[in-house]
């Protein structure tokens, strides 16, 4: 008889050995609650710029409250592009998508400068689809983004979104007479050390559901002492469909399109990022074709979401940390999350109850969540080879530089406003001189020498081939002696004995 032995394609039907890490499908009930704890995660995010936009356009409560439901609804859809995908659409990676906040200024300077929201509208659909057909020049970066280049960039996503989550806790509103106090701070503090705590005393699945169980525990808190309030959730419809261009047809300015064109470039570049992060953290292959779709999907989404009166949309850096911290890498899960926006964005008084957790609880899982993005860098930055090259300085450099909009927020306030509109994101910043450098130092190597500077990180030992020449077979050291193969010490010569 001749047996051969199976191969893995032939492991059995539904049997996949080499199935990527993403694909993993979990039970129901653990998908939707891993889910649910994404969409908690990013809700103050999604809700923060059409709060801002709607009021610079000076619009009512009521239309605010549509712009909001608007913009989970799209999300919702956006996510489950990316990670369930079509062809040519969706990187299929564990990426929540949402209303991008690099364009908030734009949009604002956009309504504020008498275009009006229909302007805005109008920017962003011309803005994605010149963005959707430059997607391949974007998907072909990949080689020049080695480890040195992603993790100073998921470092800096880390560093970059902690006055989020310090803000999230000091209250969320800077106007509010409590704002800072030592209660939210200390609500905050509490949600925290519930994430820490249920993380070390937890079986797996409350540890990789502490987070949620936090959030849960910390909103139970306010309520007891009187810092949530839930008594605005019945009001307002329960279910309510998006209605198409509900604030008017979009209208096309010149000057509008070519600011948010700007804004296109920066999401693709942070998206770029994001892709790369996750597929990092995921332990998965990302190409420049897996990057393209998902490019591809963002620019799609962000064409049609001004049809349902939504924004550019983008990956959320944050639940990239929540990927990260709890180890669960399904894109299901993500899907999962994607469906609850959407089925909030149909239902706004579930949104209601979503909006009314208090923001300070937010910010304490935020800490841990952010923190876990910058830990994840600095484990990539970790393989990175910094002896006799200029890697080290690239690091320094980059996040340096991806710090100053963070450290001084109006640091670019007099530069021309595409250059501000670009730099004031810290990723931004971070990813382009990342890239700029690692192509200098380790793609244009004429001009470069051995220990090119002091920020070298230093260098192997070296022997000279005349040293070796010198030594015997069985010559040896011991105890700072060079001991011949007899056992006898080989008298050393000082360097100046050698010159005289």
């Amino acid at each position: 008889m001749n047996f051969k032995k199976k191969s893995p394609a032939a492991a059995g039907p539904g049997r996949q050995p080499s199935a990527r890490p993403e694909d993993k499908r979990l039970s129901i009930g653990s998908t939707f609650a891993y889910g649910f704890q994404h969409v908690l995660t990013m809700y103050g995010g999604i809700i923060a710029p059409p709060l801002i936009i709607g009021a610079a356009a000076g619009m009512s409560a009521t239309d605010i409250g549509l712009l909001i439901a608007a913009c989970l609804f799209v999300g919702g859809l956006a996510t489950i592009l990316q990670t369930v995908g079509i062809p040519f659409f969706g990187s299929q990676l564990p990426l929540v998508q949402g209303v991008s906040f690099a364009g908030v200024s734009t949009m604002v300077a956009i309504v504020q400068g008498g275009g009006g929201i229909q302007a805005v509208f109008g920017s962003v659909i011309v803005a994605s689809l010149i963005g959707l057909a430059i997607t391949p020049l974007f998907s072909k970066i990949i080689k020049f983004f080695p480890p040195v280049v992603t993790g100073t960039v998921i470092t800096t996503i880390g560093l970059t979104l902690m006055p989020v989550a310090a803000n999230w806790a000091m209250g969320g509103n800077s106007k509010a007479p409590n704002y800072g106090s030592t209660a939210n701070i200390g609500l905050a503090a509490a949600t925290m050390g519930i994430v820490l705590l249920l993380s070390k005393v937890g079986n797996a699945a409350i540890s990789r559901l502490s987070i949620l169980l936090a959030m849960v525990i910390g909103t139970v808190i306010a309520l007891v002492t009187g810092m949530a309030d839930f008594s605005k959730v019945g009001e307002g419809d329960v279910v309510a469909f998006p209605t198409p261009f509900a604030f008017g047809p979009p209208t096309f300015e010149v000057a509008a399109i070519i600011s948010m064109l700007i804004v296109i470039l920066v999401t693709l570049t942070e998206t770029s990022a994001d892709i790369i992060a996750v597929g990092e953290i995921v332990d998965t292959k990302v190409d420049s074709r897996r990057i393209g779709d998902g490019l591809r999907a963002d620019m799609l989404s962000s064409a049609i979401s001004p049809l349902f009166n939504s924004f550019t949309q983008s990956a959320f850096a944050q639940n990239v940390g929540l990927v990260a911290i709890t180890g669960i890498k399904s894109r299901f899960v993500v899907s999962a999350g994607g469906l609850i926006l959407v089925v909030l964005g149909l239902l706004p008084i579930l949104g209601r109850v979503v909006a009314a957790v208090p923001t300070p609880v937010l910010g304490g899982a935020g800490v841990v969540l952010f923190g876990t993005v910058a830990a994840s860098g600095i484990r990539t930055l970790a393989k990175v080879e910094y002896k006799n090259n200029m890697n080290l300085v690239i690091v320094a450099a980059s996040i340096g530089f991806g710090m100053i909009p963070i450290a001084a927020p109006k640091f670019y306030d007099q530069f021309p406003s595409w250059f501000s509109t670009i730099f004031h994101s810290g990723i931004s910043s971070a990813a382009v001189m990342a890239i700029l450098l690692n192509l200098l130092f380790n793609h244009l190597k004429a001009g470069n020498s051995d220990n090119q500077s002091v920020f070298v990180a230093g260098t192997g030992r070296v022997v000279s081939e005349a040293d070796l020449k010198c030594l015997a077979d069985g010559d040896h050291f011991e105890g700072g002696k060079l001991i011949d193969a007899a056992g006898k010490e080989v008298p050393l010569q000082s360097s100046s004995d050698a010159e005289h």
